[in-house]
């Protein structure tokens, strides 16, 4: 079927009115006012073209306004009367993508839509071969999301392979799913075998399954050990194999990243270039353990101030109270961290009663800045192309913050790593409170429902049409819904998400999609190996 045959048996509407800045109104058959919902994904089949498009908007109208003022409100009979030729509901869509019209039967890839249909052109429900031709079927790097709304049988699939080529975020109010969901597009990147994972995991909820949270499988429960590992610093943990941290590891940059959560006093970086000087990379435990006469003859020697020393002492003694946390330790562990995401495997890094911000953002921020020294160094030592690595990282606002983002590793990874094979995941309620700059270069955004305005005009932020995204967000479910768009799909698209469950391993869809995306890499590596 050519994109001038229009499909009259499913027409929801004409177009009345528009532009191709302000959107497309169409005005709705009586039977359709109330099927369609925000967020809809419609088709409207011009003379030449077929225009892919969202429901922006449903508005109630009048051809006269006099029945405005004087409503029939006790007569159904008038009403109904009324309705379709005096009242009427109209839709104001957006169209995104368009095939042009072609000759012969195979028709051309989705474009931008640059242009729009003319006066009283039709308006369909999309059907499934519209989605398959913007969004393509399920296998190789296409993974599965959901469906659409209101629409069951049709699979929305997002580009894994774009997802992890620059940094995604996944963001929502708190109880909107959104650990769920970030479970859910792992399992699709690590199945498909397109790069593997760096969790760290603040609760304890991506390794397996909780027993407060039945029926939600963690990545383990779904991989088992082969394909994930486990660290935790909690060594009570049942699971994986106890982390331990050296004070000797510790960078007074990773102290820094935690100026709010241990209010320290603004002479903090004069005080730890001073311990630096004195005792090199024992200057934590040498600062933990200076009293009497030891501080004194410090104090004296480096021109410091006593205040400022045992005020900052003061401040890291949770370190002292910390199991994890050894005087001296070797780098074997994050070595072998380090061997493991480069044979392929994932991490996750369990914290267990560890959960609070000062552990998790200390662990992280070191745990990863080694790891990027390391796959730096390999990239500028020419040893081969690193596999691409994906970072998870909870409460993203805490570490990417306009205060220090711009001294963070993970503003450096964000603006700078892709090169490496080196991308975030930013799993966030905040967003709002990120840096700018790095939520610009945040390429594909997955949110759930977001009540805040700040919050939701940063998620649109950089979008071609943010009033019409502002409100499919605000029209979301509480749980199960999310507003996709950016690198990985080809247009903003609602998503009623998909059940993540241990099904997923025994769906034939998902293993034949799994031996496609596995058939699709080892392609791709022979050829660069070429």
């Amino acid at each position: 079927m050519s994109a001038s045959e229009p499909r009259t048996s499913h027409s929801l509407g004409v177009v009345t009115d528009g532009g191709f800045a302000a959107g497309l109104t169409v005005r709705l058959h009586d039977a359709h006012a109330e099927t369609l919902q925000v967020g809809s994904f419609v088709v409207v089949d011009g003379d030449r073209n077929r225009y892919f498009s969202l429901v922006a908007d449903l508005q109630l109208r009048v051809t006269d306004p006099n029945v405005a003022s004087d409503p029939p409100v006790s007569s159904p009979l008038l009403r109904a009367a009324l309705q379709g030729i005096h009242t009427y509901v109209a839709a104001e869509i957006r169209p995104s993508l368009v095939i042009e019209d072609v000759d012969g039967d195979k028709p051309s890839a989705p474009r931008p839509a640059r242009t729009v249909p003319s006066h009283f052109s039709i308006m369909r429900q999309a059907e499934e071969t519209d989605f398959e031709q913007v969004f393509g079927k399920e296998g190789g790097t296409k993974f599965g999301l959901g469906q659409p709304i209101a629409m069951d049988g049709v699979s929305i699939t997002i580009d894994l392979g774009r997802l992890v080529e620059r940094p995604s975020g996944v963001f929502g109010q708190t109880g909107t799913g959104k650990s769920v969901l970030t479970r859910l597009l792992l399992y699709g990147v690590l199945s498909s075998d397109v790069a593997n994972a760096l969790i760290f995991d603040m609760h304890s909820e991506y390794a397996q399954e909780r027993s407060d949270r039945p029926g939600i499988p963690g990545l383990v429960d779904l991989f088992n050990h082969d394909k994930v590992r486990v660290f935790s610093l909690d060594h009570r943990a049942t699971l994986g194999t106890t982390l331990k941290i050296g004070m000797n590891q510790i960078d007074p940059e990773d102290i820094a990243l935690l100026s709010e959560e241990l209010s320290l006093p603004q002479t903090y970086d004069g005080t730890t270039l001073l311990l630096q000087r004195a005792f090199k990379d024992a200057w934590l435990s040498q600062l933990l353990n200076l009293s009497g006469d030891t501080l004194r003859e410090f104090v004296e020697n480096h021109g410091a101030h006593e205040g400022a020393v045992t005020g900052l002492q003061r401040r890291l003694r949770f370190l002292q109270q910390a199991e994890y946390v050894q005087e001296h330790q070797s780098d074997s562990q994050i070595e072998e961290i380090v061997q493991l995401l480069r044979q392929g495997k994932s991490v996750v890094v369990q914290f267990g009663r560890y959960d609070g911000f000062r552990d998790y953002m200390l662990v992280t921020n070191l745990l990863t800045r080694r790891i990027h020294e390391k796959y730096r160094d390999a990239a500028e030592q020419r040893t081969g192309k690193e596999r691409g690595l994906v970072i998870v990282l909870e409460e993203a606002h805490k570490f990417l913050s306009p205060q220090v983002a711009r001294q963070s590793i993970f503003g450096t990874i964000a603006r700078e790593m892709r090169k490496f094979g080196v991308t975030l995941l930013i799993v966030d309620q905040r967003p709002s409170q990120i840096d700018s700059e790095v939520l610009s270069q945040v390429a594909t955004r997955i949110s759930g429902l977001v009540t805040n305005d700040d919050d939701i005009s940063a998620i649109v932020s950089g979008a071609s049409d943010r009033t019409a995204l502002r409100s499919m967000l605000a029209s979301l479910d509480q749980t199960q819904q999310c507003l996709v768009l950016g690198h990985a799909i080809p247009m903003p698209m609602i998503v009623r998400t998909r059940e993540y469950s241990r099904a997923l391993v025994a769906d034939p869809e998902v293993d034949k999609r799994k031996q496609d995306g596995m058939a699709l890499i080892r392609g791709l590596r022979a050829e660069r190996n070429r």
